[in-house]
């Protein structure tokens, strides 16, 4: 198969397509190879889940690139890059099965959007670190 096309959805966040291989006794999703150019460093790698209609968020690391996977649900990651005044959101499901990779100094948010789990996997470049984070309020951006 083909390499895989990246895109920029916004200045600092990236969406790369990713493989997912279809089995009758069960799938594969891919998520990352260390020979990607969205890998640069591993700190960690956790999953966050996410209720339905439940919104987390506005987030921004300071230090952190952060590499998103969806491997169970739909989530709708809203982004704002302050810098240049502009925002976008993208849906991540096995439908637009996909990583994000969100640079340092992007707000983001993201929405549980359907009723059974909504899972997300982070890569992050560095280990967990509550100081380098900033969290304002959801109604400090508008969601759109």
């Amino acid at each position: 198969m083909g390499e895989k096309i990246a895109f920029k959805l916004l200045q600092g966040v990236e969406i790369t397509p990713l493989k997912q291989i279809f089995h009758e006794k069960g799938n594969v999703f891919h998520a990352m190879k260390a020979s990607e150019k969205s890998f640069f460093e591993f700190g960690e790698a956790y999953f966050s889940s996410i209720n339905y209609g439940d919104i987390k968020g506005w987030k921004k690391h300071t230090k952190m690139k952060m590499n998103i996977i969806v491997p169970v649900g739909s989530v709708k990651f809203y982004f704002y890059n302050e810098d240049v005044g502009k925002s976008n959101n993208v849906l991540v499901n096995s439908q637009n099965y996909c990583r994000l990779t969100v640079e340092p100094g992007v707000w983001m948010a993201f929405e549980g959007i359907t009723k059974e789990m909504n899972l997300l996997l982070n890569i992050a470049s560095i280990e967990h670190d509550p100081d380098e984070a900033i969290n304002v309020p959801l109604t400090t951006f508008e969601l759109r």
